[in-house]
């Protein structure tokens, strides 16, 4: 027999983590990320974790928790391509930061996932706005190599990691150069070094000798982007260090590169179409924040896109990635406004960074075989004042409360039994 909660209880009635069942999301406008579009009155199953049905005369199981989406937007989670989520708590505060470790003598061996905290405060308030899986980034440390990423979904469950050493980071734009000597030569000739000792491994260590740029570790770590089974995400602005970028992919086959920032694009965007290069941006960068950036334009995003490279959107990683990932949706929307259709934004906030990070067949889209990964909407996504109601991650409901919720409720439902220090 069915059970019906609506949306906008969901996830009150089912909080706590429950065996994984059948939920059907009904009477939804769903945003499917595939060749269907988006299909109106259309409804979608999720069976043990996965989703098994999608359209507008998929059948309700018997066994299903009906989740009746009244008329909103149902669409796959949002995932943030460039987070710190779960890696810092406090930025000022050192002890609540794994993000970086300039005094360590390694770089690229470190890998984030021991550094992150699934219980961590901003999970929450990421989730309960549809953010569902992220990739989380270190940051540079004492040469331009920052480490290895992982990927993530906000459920808060300990095993909300679920792929480590996803990618490696390095700074090739202006921060990069003063940490590799100087100069940007430094830091490209630095990397070109590392890639030497990487493909060395491990002969080329034997006995007393080390790398001419990293040690023992780190060449191990360095090894699987050398090979081309890991992508080497690459923060570079400035369209000169682009094209310099695009020459490094060709001079190094099969290296596979990602560039992260990305802010004169434009300027290069057929260039990386051809050369096949993904980038992330935050499509609202349009100020001359340094020198790297001197052409930072609001119709980046447009152009981008328009070149036909592939375009995943980020929030400003470096200023608030650790606690506003959730933001994505009010930047996809700025790039509507500044040219980018519609399906495009939302694509690059959903299914454009999983194909990146190579989970594109997972996550991303609502369609069988895809994780049971589902936000419905009490409106288009992409509008500010539009929020989630309902989340699904691994097709089990969220909690929509967070830390700041909790807040809000326990000063705005002020009464009598309420504590006299809360009445004041």
């Amino acid at each position: 027999m069915k059970q019906l909660i609506s949306a906008l209880t969901v996830g009150l009635t089912l909080a706590a983590p429950a065996a994984a069942q059948t939920y059907a999301v009904t009477n939804g406008r769903v945003v499917t990320n595939t060749e269907a579009g988006i299909i109106d009155n259309a409804t979608v199953v999720v069976r043990d974790g996965d989703i098994v049905a999608v359209g507008a005369g998929a059948d309700v199981p018997d066994d299903a928790t009906v989740i009746d989406a009244a008329g909103g937007w149902v669409t796959p989670g949002l995932f943030a391509g460039y987070t710190q989520l779960g890696l810092i708590e406090v930025g000022l505060e050192d002890s609540t930061t794994d993000d970086s470790a300039g005094d360590s003598p390694f770089s690229v061996a470190l890998d984030v996932a021991d550094g992150f905290n699934p219980a961590g405060t901003y999970l929450a308030t990421n989730r309960i706005e549809g953010i569902t899986r992220a990739a989380i980034y270190p940051s540079t440390g004492h040469n331009i190599f920052a480490g290895q990423g992982a990927l993530i979904e906000t459920s808060g469950n300990p095993d909300s990691l679920f792929q480590s050493a996803s990618f490696v980071f390095v700074d090739l734009s202006e921060r990069g150069a003063r940490r590799a000597g100087g100069s940007r030569p430094a830091a490209w000739a630095f990397l070109e070094a590392a890639l030497s000792d990487a493909r060395g491994y491990p002969g080329r260590f034997s006995g007393d000798h080390e790398g001419d740029a990293l040690n023992r570790y780190d060449a191990a770590a360095l090894l699987p982007v050398a090979r081309g089974r890991v992508p080497l995400v690459m923060a570079v602005n400035r369209a000169a260090d682009l094209r310099r970028a695009i020459r490094f992919q060709e001079d190094n086959a099969p290296l596979q590169i990602v560039i992260a920032g990305a802010s004169e694009g434009w300027m290069v965007a057929d260039e990386l179409a051809e050369a096949d290069i993904p980038v992330i941006i935050d499509p609202l960068e349009d100020l001359p924040s340094s020198f790297d950036s001197l052409a930072a334009s609001l119709q980046n995003a447009a152009r981008l896109q328009d070149a036909g490279v592939d375009v995943a959107y980020a929030t400003a990683p470096t200023a608030d990635g650790y606690f506003n990932a959730r933001l994505l949706p009010q930047h996809a929307g700025n790039a509507v406004a500044n040219g980018v259709p519609w399906n495009d934004a939302f694509r690059a906030i959903t299914l454009t960074p999983a194909e990146i990070y190579g989970v594109g067949d997972r996550y991303g889209a609502l369609a069988p075989g895809y994780a049971g990964d589902v936000v419905v909407w009490d409106g288009d996504p992409l509008e500010v004042m539009s929020a989630p109601v309902a989340v699904l991650i691994d097709g089990e409901p969220s909690a929509m409360e967070s830390r700041q919720t909790r807040l809000r409720d326990r000063y705005i439902n002020i009464t009598d039994d309420t504590p006299y220090a809360y009445r004041r």
